[in-house]
């Protein structure tokens, strides 16, 4: 990026999503429209602009119009305009259409789209507009001027073995120095994470609360569906103490996107989200799709879902929070991409605020929270402010208490519902008295590598690389209490979330249980971070360029 170890810039940007990019187009424009030269800096960690990126994705168009008036829809990578969409209902071996759609969740007027793409072109129109975007930095400290404000970030230092030795290829990091910052990172942000906690930014608010997507690109037979038709699954294989959905894309060139997606607030220890999404593929009504065809890419990434009770404080001096990083989900209606977007336009326009005022100061970044709280963003989250909240103690109450919200706009029977984090969901294995993931699905975890994938054979397809001489990036934050409490009494549940092996149980000649790390493997889902118990694991960037490739899907 630069010989020299520090760099100085206006607005520096960490993460190029969605709410990233728009973030330096508009910020780009604004400057542009009043006669301002601001340097703009986009640091991203995947090897190119879309490495890192997935989602779904149905998409609504109308954002990209009003964050790119000049071009046409026709100009914008969308794959396809929804023509069907459709609700079904599953039992164990049979479907039926729903005769409503839910609330929130129509897809009128949208198209599906490879989001990495989106991100491509956004990234190219950025770069025309003067934007300095660089890939394949990964950016793992947060800079402090002598006052203790954020002052800019550096990007980790490379050529460092698993023993925190340097080595010959040593390089340092590079500071990156500027008047103000946007945590643009996606689902938790490991840097937004920190500025939350060190700022306590969550104060009086929900925790936030995820759910975790297992998704696949599939090429099928042309016969099996048709490019623009949509299908949402609910029930089977859930019960209705567990929070979660399917979806089925159809694609362009003969393909289809398949995805499951589960609220990591389910309580048993030993539930393995990929493997429920395999078993939801033996369904009928998904097998029949899946047919004859070929399993082309797979993916895993975390999104959050606490909604607007769970959105933090957005600002603190010298630094504003966009898009995943903030919470920025709409849940009812399964969308989040518009938000990202929005979130960075507002984010642009409070930053064109403070450099015509020479101020970074909370005072004047709090304009940022109340754009939110004026825009399209708050006018879709707030009606449905309880709706995650509503399913946390089962599916019945959830449709309850829904019902209820739509109704009364929101407020339900009690008002402002809370949640504690899913983490604190997990049952010890002694306390939980259901029937243990593997009993549930006894005889249908033995994958036939056509249809259904053990973990392994799906990671080759993410394209998931590390370099294997640097620090383990996932750290196990409490050693001497992780054996008695997250292995003793939990059996530890990394074991089993994980969607890519990355955590293994190994027994020892003395009998003892120990945790290995595959660090090669992750996908960076960021699950364990999530719902490892007892604060049991922390996330952090590995070397730039390192993880999956995404690309396309």
């Amino acid at each position: 990026m630069n010989d020299k170890n520090s760099v100085q810039t206006d607005l520096l940007i960490i993460g190029a999503g969605p709410a990233g990019l728009s973030t330096a187009i508009h910020f780009a424009d604004l400057c542009k429209k009043h006669g301002e030269q601001r340097r703009i800096l986009l640091i991203e960690k995947g090897s190119a602009i879309g490495s890192h990126i997935l989602s779904g994705a149905v998409v609504r168009p109308a954002v990209f119009k009003e964050l790119l008036p000049n071009h046409k829809i026709e100009d914008i990578p969308f794959d396809s305009p929804v023509k069907k969409d459709k609700l079904l209902l599953l039992s164990k071996s049979k479907s039926i259409r729903s005769p409503l759609h839910p609330p929130y969740m129509s897809n009128k007027g949208t198209y599906t789209a490879s989001l990495g793409l989106l991100c491509q072109f956004l990234a190219s129109v950025a770069e025309e507009k003067g934007v300095e975007i660089y890939t394949g930095f990964a950016v793992n400290e947060l800079l402090y001027n002598a006052e203790g404000k954020i002052c800019g970030a550096k990007t980790i230092d490379t050529g460092i073995n698993h023993h925190g030795e340097k080595m010959e290829n040593f390089q340092p990091g590079t500071s990156i120095e500027a008047k103000l910052t946007i945590f643009a990172e996606g689902t938790r942000g490991s840097l937004a994470k920190n500025i939350i906690n060190k700022f306590d930014l969550q104060k009086g608010k929900n925790p936030q609360i995820y759910s975790l997507g297992c998704k696949e690109i599939w090429e099928v037979p042309a016969a099996n569906i048709k490019a623009g038709e949509v299908y949402h699954t609910m029930g089977y294989p859930f019960n209705l103490h567990e929070f979660g959905g399917g979806f089925i894309y159809g694609l362009s060139n003969n393909r289809a996107a398949v995805g499951l997606v589960v609220g990591l607030d389910y309580t048993d220890p030993t539930f393995d989200v990929f493997s429920v999404f395999q078993v939801w593929k033996t369904h009928p009504a998904v097998a029949k799709i899946l047919k004859g065809g070929k399993m082309l890419k797979f993916g895993a990434k975390s999104l959050p879902e606490g909604g607007y009770y769970s959105l933090p404080k957005l600002h603190v001096d010298n630094a504003l929070i966009v898009g995943d990083s903030a919470g920025f989900v709409s849940m009812p209606a399964l969308k989040g991409i518009h938000l990202a977007i929005k979130s960075g336009m507002l984010a642009a326009e409070t930053a064109l605020s403070a450099f015509s005022s020479h101020d970074f100061s909370e005072n004047t970044l709090q304009i940022y929270d109340e754009k939110i709280k004026r825009s399209t963003i708050h006018k879709e989250l707030f009606p449905v402010r309880n709706f995650r909240q509503a399913f946390a103690k089962g599916l019945i109450q959830g449709a309850f208490h829904f019902g209820a919200q739509f109704i009364s706009g929101g407020a339900g029977f009690f008002g402002k519902l809370k949640v504690h984090s899913d983490a604190d969901a997990t049952k010890k294995v002694n306390n939980y008295h259901g029937k243990c993931f593997k009993e549930r699905f006894k005889n249908q975890l033995e994958f036939d590598k056509e249809l259904t994938f053990d973990k392994m054979t799906a990671l080759f397809c993410s394209g998931t690389h590390h370099d294997e001489n640097q620090i383990c990036h996932l750290k196990i934050n409490n050693p001497d209490t992780f054996e008695t409490v997250n292995i003793e009494e939990y059996d530890a549940p990394c074991q089993y979330f994980c969607p890519a092996e990355v955590y293994e149980i190994h027994t020892e000649r003395d009998g003892k249980k120990k945790l290995r790390i595959h660090f090669e493997n992750c996908i960076h889902c960021k699950t364990c971070d999530i719902k490892e118990v007892a604060d049991g694991i922390t996330w952090n960037v590995p070397n730039g360029d390192n993880g999956p490739e995404y690309l396309n899907m």
